[in-house]
């Protein structure tokens, strides 16, 4: 399971932290937790803005092209009649306009609140720059995706959600294996840790230690380099059997000491212990089960008459699937953030076990508080339904008690 570590702590008056089990102490002041709960509002603004925008947009784009009347289709016809070639074009399209309509929003949010609050270091072109190769990585991906699902469609016909899903769920296994050794290269410079290097050997040692019993084998320690771009803090165990990695940003690296990273890493060994990893890709399964079973509904109510011709579906009925994929994913999100939020918290207390160092776990989960400014109590029910990991606060207070 990839944990990204940008958990959050500040400090506030003693009145205000008594009320969420928050102690306060010496890692935080009163300004910097003030500032983390401001960027904390803006940035769930951002978001939450962000999220009626492409909710908008598909919208339109069902109603648009995917009506029974719509001059799209006759407009795609007459560019080629190829079917596999209008769905790349529309595929094109509607990818290419969700990226454009995001901009905006993306360049605030990813950009300039992010230099505003002194975490960036990346200048605009190379921000812009990293958002074109992610464009070209989800056209690569979207349109590779978008031809599968409608092959399966045109050819498994009524039964083409169930094959869509057996396809999805081993697609996320490939995905798994590769990400760390194909993905994450193109966005960062991540190097393998020398046994040379005392910092790498003394990590070795410890995380040697620590899996030990465990059944987990990792390929080696690699760097990551974060600094060009963020001051945040980074850690995460990546990768499926052979490629699965430890890898530490450097921010990280320069920032915490050996006992407060091998607390951070016990908590990854925690998921590989618990079979997170496991359970959560049986749930993605479970998802696209549901989600595609969801979408044939859809399309048995969308077109007229009593039976669909699936054969002959129409490329502009894609907007249609999407805005019921994006719709799905939005209501089942709390669920999933719940059960993401239940697996952390059984990696924190293996974390706390494992090592026996409570005082290495307050201080590393601190730093990463302080370092990436994040308010440590979010209201509960944003926490409830955007949030992936326990607020700092709760974790920070299992550790104390």
């Amino acid at each position: 399971m990839t944990e990204s570590h940008d958990d959050h702590l500040e400090q506030d008056e003693v009145s205000q932290a008594g009320e969420s089990g928050f102690s306060p102490s010496a890692e935080m002041t009163p300004g910097q937790l003030a500032e983390a709960k401001e960027l904390g509002r803006r940035e769930l603004r951002v978001s939450l803005l962000g999220r009626g925008v492409d909710l908008v947009y598909f919208v339109i784009a069902a109603v648009w092209i995917a009506a029974s009347n719509s001059p799209f289709a006759e407009w795609l016809t007459q560019i080629s009649t190829s079917q596999t070639i209008q769905l790349v074009l529309l595929a094109l399209m509607l990818l290419v306009g969700d990226f454009l309509v995001s901009l905006p929003l993306s360049f605030y949010g990813g950009h300039l609140l992010q230099h505003q609050y002194q975490l960036s270091a990346q200048s605009f072109g190379q921000w812009l720059w990293r958002k074109i190769k992610g464009l070209v990585l989800e056209l690569c991906f979207g349109l590779v995706l978008v031809l599968a699902l409608y092959w399966t469609i045109w050819t498994a016909h009524g039964w083409w959600w169930l094959v869509a899903a057996a396809g999805f769920f081993l697609l996320s296994i490939v995905l798994g294996q590769l990400a760390p050794v194909l993905i994450l290269p193109i966005f960062y410079k991540v190097e393998r840790m020398d046994g040379t290097d005392p910092q790498g050997k003394e990590l070795s040692q410890r995380f040697s230690e620590l899996t030990s019993g465990t059944g987990l084998s990792v390929e080696g320690i690699f760097k990551m380099q974060l600094s060009a771009e963020t001051s945040k803090a980074n850690a995460m165990l990546t990768g499926l059997g052979r490629t699965r990695r430890v890898i530490l940003g450097d921010t990280l690296l320069g920032q915490f000491s050996l006992d407060e990273i091998s607390v951070i890493f016990a908590h990854e060994v925690g998921h590989h212990v618990h079979r997170h990893i496991r359970k959560m890709i049986l749930f993605g399964g479970v998802y696209s089960l549901l989600a595609f079973f969801l979408c044939d509904a859809v399309l048995r109510a969308w077109l007229p008459g009593e039976s669909v011709n699936y054969a002959e579906l129409p490329v502009c009925l894609l907007p249609l699937l999407l805005l019921t994929i994006h719709l799905f994913s939005t209501l089942l999100e709390p669920l999933q953030n719940g059960l993401s939020r239940h697996f952390e918290r059984q990696a924190d207390r293996f974390a706390l076990e494992s090592t026996n160092d409570r005082e290495a776990y307050l201080s590393a989960f601190s730093k990463l508080a302080v370092q990436n400014k994040d308010d440590p109590d979010p209201h509960r029910l944003e926490v409830v339904l955007f949030h992936s990991h326990p607020p700092i606060a709760e974790r920070l207070a299992m550790a104390r008690s």
